[in-house]
């Protein structure tokens, strides 16, 4: 799926030229000392501590050229728990309260289903559904947009467990982070919308990310669609937040709580 993009040609060597050229010199002692290696081949050098803003330029780059190569304009972001088990998979969940918001897994797939059907009209290049690769929720993303015969894009994140990247998402558009910072950022640059499940730590820190970023007016408002009223309702006092003065009651008005994918579809159609 991805082509490579027209170069103007230039007097000097392409790098992957010069690449191939160090692979035929001869090994001595000189060639076979890292010093000699060129420093972008260098992993070593590059995880050296000194190179970090190096490191953070290349994942925010290598995924916006990818995604600026297959003409994708904008996305709808989906954020949820990796915990959430699909209802019919019949393993027995690690808590008890996993159970109960199975039935979110049914409804993110869907919402992700009608919502690639909507992109695939604009030729797969807008609101294409957009995950952090992982599974439960995200894998649900993914699915539903498969199930439409469309594509997905998955940010996923190099964690010690969980974060592996499920089987449904676009191959060419799976990417792999380092930087939790640089995945939050591809979340939302091209985001139109931003779906929110039920979750933990992850989905509460992307959620108040984005709340943060537009009520402060570094972002221009997009919508926020918190899946599962009761859920929400329970865990953020929202009125709380405003009776104390800490927001103001219209940011409340920055979410909208839905309950199902196609009422969540249908209030994205009147925005």
């Amino acid at each position: 799926m991805t082509t490579e993009p027209h170069r103007r040609p230039t007097p000097f060597p392409d790098a992957r030229e010069d690449l191939r050229n160090t692979r035929r010199i001869p090994e001595t002692p000189q060639t076979a000392n890292p010093s000699y290696r060129l420093a972008f081949t260098d992993t070593d050098f590059l995880c050296r501590d000194e190179p970090r803003p190096v490191r953070l330029q290349l994942e925010l780059l290598k995924t916006e050229l990818s995604l600026q190569e297959q003409g994708i304009n904008s996305t709808v972001a989906m954020l949820g728990s990796a915990r959430i088990p699909a209802p019919d998979t019949g393993a027995t969940p690690r808590a008890p309260g996993l159970a109960r918001l199975s039935p979110h897994y049914a409804e993110a797939r869907e919402f992700a289903r009608l919502t690639t059907l909507k992109s695939i009209s604009t030729g797969n290049t807008e609101h294409v559904i957009c995950t952090g690769g992982g599974p439960g929720i995200m894998e649900a993303g993914n699915r539903g947009a498969l199930d439409a015969g469309g594509i997905s894009i998955s940010l996923n994140i190099v964690l010690p467990h969980e974060q592996v990247p499920n089987l449904y998402g676009t191959p060419d558009l799976s990417f792999n982070f380092h930087y939790f910072a640089i995945r939050k950022m591809h979340f939302l640059m091209r985001a139109s919308a931003i779906a929110v499940f039920p979750g933990g730590f992850g989905t509460l820190d992307e959620l108040f990310e984005v709340l943060t970023m537009v009520q402060t007016g570094r972002m221009e408002r997009i919508p926020i669609l918190l899946f599962g009223r009761d859920f929400w309702d329970r865990i953020v006092n929202w009125q709380a937040l405003a009776d104390a003065g800490t927001i103001n009651p219209a940011d409340i008005e920055l979410m909208t709580p839905v309950d199902s994918a196609a009422e969540a579809c249908a209030h994205l159609d009147t925005c």
